[in-house]
């Protein structure tokens, strides 16, 4: 199915196709033409970029699922300041245009810490992406007062972040969440002791169903 985050989109870009489909046949011109297939192809493509396939969602209450398709491209320790405070693990997911790009919920609880950081748009694979790009962190916490943090960042393309969440909000491991739009990125924190990492470089994840770590 579609996402609703970009229906209006799909829609749109049909519309248009329709439009020009039409003029085409009236008008025979070959720079009309090639338009319209233009159109046509584009609008095939926004409605694969914004499938937004069902999950089946790990039922283990331990686990942290992943809140994106794509592929893990670093995990490293470092300092992370605003929801820990401490040192932590960071897992980076890269999402290509050719990924779902709709985001899901790690884990469930209450979210305790939400910020929207604007800025810059570099190649969502960099790893100053992470500290410079346009981005939400979204910090969440179970009942357990285990703690996850994770944050959507745009990329080189994508203009347009989606977080339907805010502070003070419960939700559910898996749920949907939002979406960034075509190509970005996904950064997942966790406390490294805490933690069995589930997951490698190299690593292809889906939203909502892999299980990229496990809270001893």
């Amino acid at each position: 199915m579609i996402t609703r985050y970009g229906l209006g989109i799909v829609v749109g870009s049909w519309v248009v196709f329709a439009v020009f489909l039409v003029l085409a046949i009236w008008t025979r011109l070959p720079a009309v033409i090639a338009f319209a297939v233009l159109v046509g192809i584009f609008s095939l493509f926004n409605m694969y970029f914004f499938r937004d396939p069902e999950r089946v969602i790990p039922e283990n209450p331990d686990a942290i699922v992943s809140p994106a398709d794509g592929k893990v491209v670093q995990i490293v320790r470092e300092r992370e300041e605003n929801f820990f405070g401490k040192e932590v693990t960071r897992v980076s997911i890269f999402l290509s245009v050719f990924n779902v790009h709709v985001n899901r919920i790690p884990i469930s609880g209450r979210v305790t810490y939400f910020r929207y950081i604007p800025g810059k748009f570099f190649a969502a694979f960099k790893e100053k992406a992470s500290l410079e790009n346009e981005q939400t962190a979204i910090g969440i916490q179970d009942e357990q007062g285990r703690r996850v943090l994770f944050k959507q960042i745009a990329g080189i393309i994508a203009r347009r972040i989606i977080c339907e969440v805010r502070e003070g909000d419960m939700v559910q491991k898996g749920e949907r969440m939002g979406m960034i739009r075509y190509g970005s990125r996904v950064d997942v924190f966790f406390e490294s002791d805490s933690v069995e990492l589930n997951v490698s470089v190299g690593d292809k994840v889906k939203g909502g169903e892999t299980i990229i770590g496990v809270f001893r």
